[in-house]
């Protein structure tokens, strides 16, 4: 089973992933190769272990050459690029929010479409949102931004609007997506704007 999703937000989702799997590469300094599997699993992660864990074979970026050619190009523009200018950190971290807005919804969207169980749903939403970094960070040896305080609500975002999503969806797939993804969004950059947090695990 498929899901029929804007061509252009899995585009922008994995271009930006992209650009962000090769900045960290950047900082670890490894060659160009490294860049391109950072890139690739930045980008791709998050959706490659949604359609796995939902049977949903091949994964999406194996059904064409589409999505591939664009993560092989901009890593391998932004690799040039980044080599003498650096986007400005806080553009990257507001792009990176929408992206994060995008895929929820895109994992939440696939959840409901097969029918699966409201948590089930979440768990999809939150999981295409976030493996993706967690996967570059892993192979970065970085504990993953995800579980740093200094993230600022981004799995808590993602959770919060993939709830949403799901516990509007009786008012119509539009309305349910657009609503969890203004929710994600808004989380995300008011953590990143008033620096919001989790407490944090830590003895006294």
């Amino acid at each position: 089973m498929t899901l029929t999703l804007p061509l252009f937000l899995e585009h922008f989702g994995v271009c930006v992933g992209a650009i962000t799997g090769v900045l960290a590469a950047r900082e670890k300094r490894v060659d160009l190769f490294g860049v391109l599997v950072l890139a690739l699993v930045t980008a791709f992660g998050g959706g490659t272990l949604r359609d796995v864990l939902a049977g949903d074979l091949p994964v999406a970026w194996l059904r064409g050459p589409e999505l591939l050619l664009n993560v092989t190009g901009t890593a391998l523009v932004t690799f040039i690029v980044a080599r003498f200018h650096r986007p400005p950190h806080r553009a990257l971290l507001v792009a990176d929010a929408f992206v994060l807005a995008v895929f929820a919804m895109i994992g939440t969207r696939k959840g409901l479409a097969f029918g699966f169980s409201a948590p089930v749903c979440v768990l999809l939403g939150v999981v295409t949102g976030v493996a993706g970094g967690i996967v570059r960070d892993v192979l970065t040896g970085e504990v993953p931004l995800v579980f740093r305080r200094e993230i600022h609500l981004y799995a808590t975002a993602a959770l919060s609007g993939s709830a949403l999503c799901v516990a509007l969806a009786g008012m119509g797939e539009t309305v349910a997506a657009l609503a969890g993804a203004g929710l994600v969004l808004a989380l995300r950059l008011a953590g990143i704007y008033w620096k919001l947090s989790l407490p944090l695990f830590e003895s006294r």
